[in-house]
């Protein structure tokens, strides 16, 4: 049984899944051919990501493919309650509140574990953590499973690598379709989005730091470039350093940018990169925030041990007050922004992503038996299909090679 905060905010819950439904016009296309197709029948599936709007209609694709789904958030900021009652009275067992303990979180987590899932969507690994290893109890049923984020998958190839991976796993992130859009565009806009609405502050003339210049930190940099922000780039990998200086950022250490920054962003996966050292050097009243899946980014808990008072300065926005009198800003207690204070990704985005989720499932019952427990990536085919896709929802099209051309291109392979 669902277990949510109060299902009596069903109404604007749907309201809310109703609207994002209406720009995922991937997902709609792979809902219809799922209806009459039926291949997650007798199946039931375990989702952990962000709980929102495009999670819940992820969810219902699903459930239009057969399936039993039991849904459940990522991060206990980024749940949204009304959402989470509109999925719930729509036929998706869902488990999550705003803002749970630890402890709360875990055991909503559990809840889609229980009931023995054939298949699992991840985000961030948290799922595949708690199934430890393929002797877990849950495990009975799992024929594999699709993780969306850089975090997860870095964790999935650490357990694969000690040979503690409990199932099949396909790497989401590292579809084109995925990481090309979500993590630039998406991340990119969603980041902002929440930074300027929980703020209220321009971007323009700012300082800008960008901890990482993957491929969500070069949307990050974009687009507050694109706004009239000043952006330096932190790294630790020379070639994405020299990228970040060809786009026409700076680059340098965090030490030397501490000093120089009115807006932080971490983007890396990596814990400690604004440590207490760097708080220290800050302007008064710099914003931290991070965009990265886990909040150890920030070194939030270290800022609160050496703040002399701290306060409230917007909702959530906690200022710490320093001994030399300056105040830090820290966004979401340092969680991801992007969604434990904003709306996330939008549709259009998410709306590749998660058609890249639904087909990789698929793939995962059709060859069910003949995978090992390691990390896949996902196929050409299932990329091109989404991209095709895609692209004509949106009216566009594409030049296609006569066969003049293939013959010249093939010429090349000297056969």
């Amino acid at each position: 049984m669902s277990i949510v905060k109060d299902i009596n905010l069903q109404e604007e819950g749907r309201r809310k899944i109703h609207w994002v439904r209406q720009f995922m016009p991937a997902l709609t296309a792979i809902e219809k051919r799922f209806e009459a197709e039926q291949p997650f029948k007798g199946l039931k599936v375990a989702v952990s990501v962000h709980l929102e709007a495009k999670t819940a209609n992820l969810g219902l694709v699903l459930k239009a493919g057969g399936a039993e789904v039991y849904l459940t958030g990522s991060n206990p900021l980024s749940t949204q309650d009304d959402v989470a009652a509109g999925l719930a009275s729509m036929g998706v067992e869902t488990f999550g509140i705003y803002g749970v303990s630890a402890e709360e979180y875990e055991a909503h987590l559990i809840k889609t574990l229980e009931v023995s899932p054939h298949l699992i969507i991840d985000d961030g690994g948290d799922l595949v953590h708690l199934l430890g290893d393929s002797s877990n109890p849950f495990s009975d049923n799992l024929i594999g499973g699709c993780e969306e984020t850089t975090t997860g998958i870095l964790r999935l190839r650490a357990r694969e690598k000690e040979g503690v991976l409990p199932l099949p796993m396909v790497a989401v992130n590292d579809a084109k379709c995925k990481h090309y859009y979500d993590n630039k565009y998406g991340t990119g806009q969603s980041t902002w989005d929440a930074i300027m609405h929980t703020s209220n502050l321009v971007v323009a003339g700012k300082t800008v730091v960008v901890a990482g210049y993957g491929w969500c930190g070069k949307g990050v940099a974009m687009r507050a470039a694109g706004m009239g922000g000043n952006v330096i780039v932190t790294e630790i990998d020379p070639f994405k350093a020299l990228d970040a200086t060809m786009n026409g950022f700076r680059v340098m250490t965090m030490e030397e940018a501490s000093h120089l920054g009115d807006v932080f962003i971490t983007v890396t996966g990596c814990n400690d990169v604004i440590t207490t050292a760097h708080m220290n050097n800050m302007k008064h009243n710099a914003i931290l925030s991070n965009a990265g899946h886990f909040d150890c980014e920030v070194d939030v808990k270290g800022l609160a041990e050496m703040a002399v008072s701290k306060q409230e300065s917007r909702k959530d926005i906690m200022g710490y007050t320093l001994e030399n009198g300056n105040v830090i800003q820290v966004m979401a207690e340092g969680r991801l922004v992007n969604l434990a204070a904003g709306n996330g990704h939008p549709a259009e985005i998410m709306d590749m992503s998660f058609a890249v989720q639904a087909m990789t499932l698929e793939w995962l019952v059709k060859n069910q038996g003949t995978l090992s427990n390691k990390v896949y990536e996902v196929s050409e085919e299932i990329d091109m299909e989404i991209a095709k896709t895609k692209l004509a929802a949106m009216g566009l099209s594409i030049d296609v090679l006569t066969k003049e051309q293939e013959d010249y291109l093939a010429s090349f392979t000297g056969h």
